[in-house]
């Protein structure tokens, strides 16, 4: 089992108990404030909480910090950038694979050297993509990744996730889209008010 969390809660949200595969997709919908982003903080380790997750069938408790977002990667909704250029925040063994993935999410290597303030919100979108991609994760936990993307770089963004889950990815994605719930999803969960349901609404 990839990973198997149990009694994850915070003061605001949980427990949650579930388990997923390698190579498969969870899909996560509900109504906004529902309490999804915050099962996914909770997944990295970015607000505190209690329970445990295994990964592989190690621990997080027994990992740093760090080692355990290496490998369980999270992108919210919207993105962080700290560095002026997108490029600049790769590090110089992941380049290769980004230049692999630029054109999968119809993006040019040109976009690397802009500045992030003048790609639009779409090329942010994917880029970020990208640099989630980018660490090689055992696990990634997309927050509406697709929300600020035309039909065509849907498709393209779906298409890539499919070829990682493939791969041997684990993706628990958030999404208001049942479609792409669909599309992506071997299981879905539903958050109401704050505690998850099998199933889609």
């Amino acid at each position: 089992m990839r990973l198997q969390v149990s009694k994850l809660q915070s003061p605001l949200a949980g427990p949650y108990s579930f388990a997923l595969e390698a190579g498969r997709c969870l899909t996560i919908s509900g109504p906004s404030g529902a309490g999804k982003s915050l099962l996914l903080r909770m997944l990295c380790d970015l607000d505190p909480n209690t329970g445990e997750i295994l990964l592989d069938g190690a621990p997080r408790s027994g990992m740093s910090a760090p080692e355990w977002r290496a490998q369980v990667v999270y992108q919210p909704a919207e993105p962080a950038w700290w560095l002026p250029t997108a490029g600049a925040h790769f590090k110089p063994h992941q380049i290769q694979r980004v230049h692999e993935l630029l054109p999968q999410l119809k993006l040019t290597p040109t976009l690397l050297e802009h500045e992030v303030s003048r790609l639009s919100t779409g090329e942010r979108q994917r880029m970020a993509l990208i640099r989630s991609l980018a660490c090689n994760p055992k696990v990634l936990l997309l927050d509406e990744p697709t929300a600020a993307l035309d039909p065509e770089s849907v498709s393209a963004t779906e298409a890539l996730l499919r070829r990682e889950i493939d791969a041997d990815m684990s993706l628990i994605l958030v999404t208001h889209s049942t479609a792409q719930a669909q599309t992506l999803g071997q299981r879905h969960m539903t958050m109401r008010d704050r505690a998850l349901h099998e199933g889609t609404p």
